[in-house]
């Protein structure tokens, strides 16, 4: 069985996990404690601090910003597999917590913090909260071809691009 290699980069830090026995996404929770965020404005990046609200670290992301919310791990998948980011169904439902670029993947190869791309898609401030499970990952199998240069002939009756099938 292919194993995924897991390092925390803070203290506390637990690997993804799956909700039940059947589920196929892994949650991605939010790691926000004593941490700045990179937040994306209108072309603009800044760095912001986290504040803290009851007791507790958050992120507040005004409407239309987005950031890059840190998740306190870096792993390493076998060759061969990607992690697909994707919003999780309730949290897409019940908050304005949109995953700018999903489904968004990480390559085996890619060797630095894992962080999940948000943006606020409502018109108040949105507000993610230490340990929150803001996405979820599904793992996926993929082929590496190459690339032969050549003529490409139709193999069925399928021509005129999308929506080809007239339905």
């Amino acid at each position: 069985m292919n194993t995924i290699l897991f390092e925390p980069l803070y203290a506390g830090v637990t690997p993804p996990t799956r909700a039940t026995a059947h589920s196929a996404g892994y949650d991605l929770a939010a790691h926000l404690e004593g941490r700045t965020v990179r937040v994306f404005r209108n072309g603009t990046v800044s760095v912001r601090p986290v504040e803290q609200r009851d007791g507790a670290a958050v992120l507040v992301l005004h409407a239309t910003e987005r950031a890059l919310v840190p998740l306190g791990f870096r792993a390493r998948l076998p060759v061969g597999v990607e992690a697909q980011v994707r919003p999780r169904s309730g949290t897409s439902l019940k908050t304005d917590i949109v995953i700018a670029n999903a489904p968004g993947t990480i390559d085996a190869d890619y060797p630095e913090e894992w962080c999940v791309p948000v943006r606020n898609g409502g018109s108040g401030d949105l507000v993610i909260v230490h340990g929150e499970r803001i996405a979820q990952m599904v793992l996926a199998r993929h082929e590496v071809l190459e690339f032969k240069a050549g003529t490409v002939a139709p193999s069925t009756d399928r021509t005129g691009g999308f929506g080809s099938t007239g339905r």
